[in-house]
């Protein structure tokens, strides 16, 4: 007996480093070798109070914070719009806090927004207030030295959501805010448990809220707010991550969005989490987000400046001819 308890409690303290490896990292040549990163970069940042990002007109006064990273002058910098998760009707900025300051710290200006929530507000009120930030971002770029050519969105659940859908409609269509959507071209998105097509859940109550009726009501609303639906060649790169057990958004949100977006030339790269369903695929994301981060590096870097500022990008990785230890589990 006392054997087996010993047994037992082994396995019970392995299960977080068991975890920890468990993850098929794809890409469109398949699973991904591994890539010996140079020194991460560690820059300082300053944490600016936060501050209103929407105009006196708006129906919400909406607040973000921002993370200006200590870079050399006169280099302009990638930016990072961060949206949290909640099922579009809960949870705050405090969520992204963590994910802000890594990429701050890897010279990314990052700015992690609250948004209207649903049922008070339904879609595309939600998507409004990202393209409004983005103009916000837009209006300062100059004072915060960001090159708008390399604004990245991150986001997790309802979060990467929006970032995606921002990604794939930009400043085109019927959804552009009054505000903004000019400038709501993103370089690339890094989304986790990301919900690529309403039309697939069984109206459940959290899209319906969010949506304002039934899949038999609205079929052209749940058609639109999908991501998947609008992937064309001008997607920007995704990084999506998504746990296997994940019964809130099942994995097939991600397999399927991740074939749509190379079918279409986009660069995609897919992390699936073992083991781990939709909440315990972001309390356990640290490896999935320095992969996503990695990503969005390669996709900001600039080989030569195309400014009178020289552009400052993170060191890209070094390829190596290792194999992957997240490339150690079956493919989808």
């Amino acid at each position: 007996m006392a054997r087996a308890t010993r047994g037992w409690w082994g396995l019970v303290l392995c299960l977080p480093l068991l975890m920890a490896g468990c993850a098929t990292h794809l890409d469109s040549n398949g699973p991904v070798t591994a890539s010996g990163l140079a020194e991460p970069a560690d820059f300082a940042f300053e944490r600016l109070a936060p501050l209103t990002y929407t105009p006196p007109d708006w129906p919400e006064a909406l607040e973000a914070r921002v993370l200006l990273p200590d870079t050399p002058e006169g280099r302009l910098r990638p930016a990072a719009l961060l949206v949290h998760g909640g099922g579009w009707q809960r949870r705050t900025p405090d969520d992204m806090d963590e994910i802000a300051e890594r990429l701050a710290e890897r010279g990314y200006v990052t700015v992690n927004i609250a948004y209207r929530f649903a049922p008070t507000y339904r879609f595309p009120a939600q998507l409004h207030d990202l393209q409004q930030a983005m103009g916000w971002i837009h209006d300062r770029a100059d004072e915060w030295r960001i090159d708008t050519d390399r604004i990245v969105g991150v986001g997790y659940s309802s979060g990467a959501h929006l970032v995606s859908l921002l990604g794939v409609l930009g400043s085109n269509g019927p959804l552009t805010a009054p505000h903004g959507g000019d400038h709501a071209r993103l370089a690339a998105v890094l989304g986790g448990g990301l919900p690529s097509d309403l039309l697939k859940f069984d109206d459940g109550r959290l899209v319906v809220e969010f949506i304002g009726g039934t899949r038999a009501e609205k079929p052209d609303a749940y058609r639109l707010a999908s991501p998947i639906y609008h992937v064309d060649a001008d997607t920007p790169p995704h990084f999506l991550f998504h746990g296997r057990w994940d019964s809130l958004v099942p994995v097939d949100h991600a397999t399927d969005f991740h074939a749509a977006l190379l079918t279409q030339g986009v660069e995609s790269e897919l992390y699936l989490q073992h083991y781990r369903g939709h909440f315990t695929s972001f309390l356990t994301r640290d490896n999935a987000i320095e992969a996503g981060i990695a990503f969005l590096d390669r996709q900001v870097q600039e080989e030569e400046p195309s400014s009178p500022l020289t552009r400052y990008a993170t060191q890209a990785p070094v390829p190596s001819s290792d194999s992957s230890a997240h490339a150690d589990a079956r493919q989808p």
